[in-house]
């Protein structure tokens, strides 16, 4: 049992790295950004699982939905407040499941997407904007799901598709850096 908890703080410790501390590294470096996405390391991994992936409760899921036209005239506060809001409905409902489900392999899942989401969350919420603070606010209704794949999908494309766009935003910044 010793071990199993070691393998997995070092685990989760190798997934974090500095860029929680240094969010310009993570906006300016495109490769980062994408060695940070490990939604299809966990697939491959939730392929593996002989439990099930369908949870008792359900997992609320983050606005992912992304009007190209109205996410232009949004202020980068008010991109960062989206996703912002986005990452933390999901975090907060993944601790809830997480926290309800058995030892195991999905239990595990669940623990390294929790630690990946919570380091999107310092990367977005450390950012230096110009322009004054805003509060966080969802751009949707939330749906939710039973399901992990589901919840995988979702998130990728929160973070390949809202996030990146707001990170494509902010490369003019990097060429100061």
């Amino acid at each position: 049992m010793a071990l199993s908890s070691l393998l997995l703080l070092c685990m989760v410790a190798s997934e974090v790295w500095d860029a929680e501390t240094k969010p310009i590294r993570f906006m300016c470096n495109k490769g980062a950004r994408r060695a940070m996405n490990i939604v299809a390391e966990i697939e491959s991994a939730l392929s593996n699982c002989n439990g099930s992936t369908t949870f008792s409760t359900p997992v609320q899921l983050p606005c992912t939905e992304l009007h190209v036209a109205s996410w232009k005239n949004k202020s980068h506060q008010e991109k960062r407040g989206d996703i912002a809001a986005s990452l933390r409905l999901l975090i907060e409902s993944v601790k809830v499941v997480r926290a309800q489900s058995q030892p195991g392999c999905a239990a595990s899942l669940m623990q390294r997407l929790e630690n990946n989401i919570n380091n999107y969350l310092l990367i977005v919420v450390h950012l230096q904007l110009s322009g004054p603070e805003l509060s966080p606010a969802l751009s949707c209704v939330p749906r939710s799901t039973r399901s992990l794949s589901t919840v995988l999908q979702n998130y990728n494309h929160l973070i390949s598709g809202k996030l990146e766009r707001f990170m494509v935003d902010l490369e003019d910044s990097c060429s100061s850096q």
